[in-house]
């Protein structure tokens, strides 16, 4: 398979005689792939059963006879004003019961039945419509779920279904209560349908009831989900894709990607770090136009992972975005360096984020290739180096890496519920050991909380893992790994075992006390780092490895290890570096900025510093992509 570059684009949004000219503009740019309609619902349907296809059909027409594959998006993120009329109870509700509102996008509840119809037809007649085009060539579900807080809904519609979920789960009020804890506070519950959502309460809801209205609202999004792919495939064998988001945890994506053929995701890297990403102001100044080194590359592996392998980067950032608080433009080069860091990573193809700057409406500040006036825009010249550039690498492919990082949504749920500390976050800790691995210069590959076989790995980390899949306790037993903090510490309905946890095989080590700490404290550890936000007691027969200066255990155990706290950077370095020689890895300890990742054939080199770097004697620039055969 070869790799490729795309863009997004909205002919509704241009006068049609300036499509012919576009896309020949966007063949001359290398582009192959052009992804529409998946805001357009209003101009296919502007009243009720009242359709115009024509336009759409011209667009697929224009675009496709230029040489263009098109990927085709369902309309379903933003239902027209009328749907409104019709369904005046689909708005979602925020955790205040408030409804969200008409006037931007996502403005459903993904519990509403005759809103679930509603996607399911028009996806049905776009479906029947094209599902033999020869130019739509993949399909998109939706836009971005969860974007805008948009998983849990707290409507009615969101209550009838999660008391009908809770039934199915558990069949009797009794056996609810127990695994609820109930008798706590007569909390008991009689009948499910007493049984509202875990909002507006006096003081914390019970964290099983929130941790399974979270799962409830989880399989909504795979439900809806598959009822559009179910309607697709019954008329076309093109792939089915959806763009997921960063660091958006509210929903399992594993789950969701089961249905799909390709994964694909949103990346905006200087937004993200302004707007979602934990980093001193000295850091985040170093990356300010570049974005977090590390960042893209973590979900570049994660996405990887969700849909069997096959994925892609369905919108690109090109330059200055418009909805983080504060949006430099991209450092000159960076527009190339994120598209190779994608392929590096094993993405398929790689679309930017838009074709042309729109001049009116919410994201008129939005940059494209090209300016409203459709002049070039900086990023188009870099894409256009890129597109000569695969000309001479030209096959899609990444090297199964040496160490497996486990990431569990359910557990994200679960600390969400019930952190027992401010800073407590599940992508946080995932994200900070996979960064140290990346400092390392170490290939990842990141796994789901079933995974059956780590033998393939050097060594597996699992921190935060809430309770061990059955699959994955077993894959333990025989392999080298670091679990914990957290792991395997609570049931699944967020209760303390007993005998207390971790319970796994091989490992004779328990936690006997949790303390979480605010940010300028730290629990000083022997080898002169320190842990953060939280620290374990640890008892137990198993080795000592490392100690915290007031003496308890701060790892334990023999191949199967436990951390019972939140490593520093350093010591997050020291515990790679000293598993790395343990199982005979390279531990590369790469300069600030410098950052590694294999194919089945090269070892890229990218420089997300501001400042020229060297790696083995070659210098690479700012924003610079280096490239050497393996």
């Amino acid at each position: 398979m070869k790799r490729t570059l795309g863009v997004c684009y909205y002919p509704e949004h241009w006068p049609e005689d300036v499509w012919a000219s576009d896309a020949k503009r966007m063949v001359a740019a290398g582009l192959s792939w052009v992804r529409i309609g998946e805001f357009a619902w209003s101009r296919m349907e502007a009243e009720p059963e009242t359709f115009d296809w024509g336009w759409l059909d011209r667009a697929i027409e224009v675009l496709g006879a230029a040489g263009l594959k098109i990927i085709l998006g369902t309309p379903t993120a933003t239902p027209p004003r009328w749907m409104l009329d019709k369904y005046p109870d689909m708005l979602a509700v925020d955790e205040q019961g408030r409804p969200r509102g008409f006037g931007s996008r996502r403005h459903y509840c993904f519990s509403h039945r005759g809103y679930r119809e509603e996607s399911k037809r028009i996806t049905r007649l776009m479906a029947k419509r094209y599902g033999s085009n020869e130019y739509i060539q993949a399909w998109q579900t939706d836009n971005e779920y969860a974007c805008h807080d948009t998983t849990r809904s707290y409507s009615y519609a969101a209550t009838d279904g999660f008391q009908n979920w809770l039934a199915q789960k558990y069949q009797s009020s009794a056996a609810l209560n127990r695994a609820w804890g109930n008798v706590f506070w007569s909390m008991e519950y009689d009948d499910f349908a007493d049984i509202g959502l875990p909002n507006l309460t006096v003081t914390e809801p019970n964290h099983p009831h929130v941790l399974d209205f979270y799962r409830y609202s989880s399989d909504m999004i795979v439900e809806f989900n598959r009822e559009q792919v179910t309607e697709i495939r019954a008329h076309s064998d093109a792939p089915i894709i959806h763009n997921y988001m960063g660091r958006e945890t509210s929903f399992d994506h594993f789950k969701v990607g089961a249905d799909l053929d390709i994964a694909s995701w949103d990346s905006y890297p200087i937004g993200f770090l302004s707007d979602r990403l934990e980093g001193s102001p000295d850091h985040k100044r170093r990356f300010l136009r570049q974005g977090e080194p590390d960042n893209q590359a973590f979900h570049h592996d994660l996405y990887r992972a969700v849909s069997n392998g096959r994925w892609w980067i369905m919108e690109q950032q090109p330059g200055p975005v418009n909805w983080a608080p504060y949006n430099p433009a991209p450092l000159p080069g960076m527009a190339r360096l994120w598209a190779w860091e994608a392929f590096a990573h094993g993405a398929e193809t790689v679309c930017y984020f838009r074709w042309r700057q729109a001049p009116f409406a919410q994201e008129q500040m939005h940059a494209g290739l090209l300016r409203p006036d459709s002049e070039d825009a900086p990023a188009l010249a870099e894409c256009l180096q890129v597109a000569h550039e695969i000309k001479d690498l030209p096959d899609v492919g990444t090297s199964k890496a040496d160490v497996a990082l486990v990431f569990d949504y359910e557990s994200a749920w679960a600390w969400e519920a019930q952190p027992q500390g401010a800073d407590f976050d599940q992508f946080r800790l995932a994200f900070s050991a996979y960064r140290a691995c990346r400092r390392a210069g170490l290939n990842v590959d990141i796994l789901p909380p079933d995974a059956a076989d780590l033998s393939a790995y050097k060594f597996t980390l699992a921190p935060g893992i809430m309770n061990l899949s059955a699959p994955l306790r077993t894959a333990l037993r025989d392999v080298t790994a670091l679990i914990g903090p957290r792991t395997d510490t609570k049931t699944e309905h967020l209760s303390i075992p007993t005998p207390m946890g971790p319970n796994v095989d091989g490992l004779e080590a328990t936690v006997v006390l949790t303390e979480s700490l605010p940010p300028d404290v730290g629990v000083p550890l022997e080898n002169g780092g320190q842990f953060l936000h939280w620290r374990e007691v640890l008892e137990g027969n198993a080795p000592v490895r490392l100690r915290s200066t007031d003496g308890h255990a701060a790892i334990m155990g023999d191949n199967l290890r436990y951390l019972g706290g939140w490593p520093d950077d350093a010591t997050w370095d020291l515990i790679l570096h000293d598993m790395c020689t343990e199982v005979g890895l390279t531990h590369h300890a790469l300069l600030d900025g410098l950052r590694l990742r294999d194919t089945q054939t090269h070892r890229f080199v990218f420089n997300y510093a501001p400042e020229p770097l060297s790696w083995n004697g070659v210098e690479i620039a700012p924003a610079g992509v280096h490239w050497e055969p393996l």
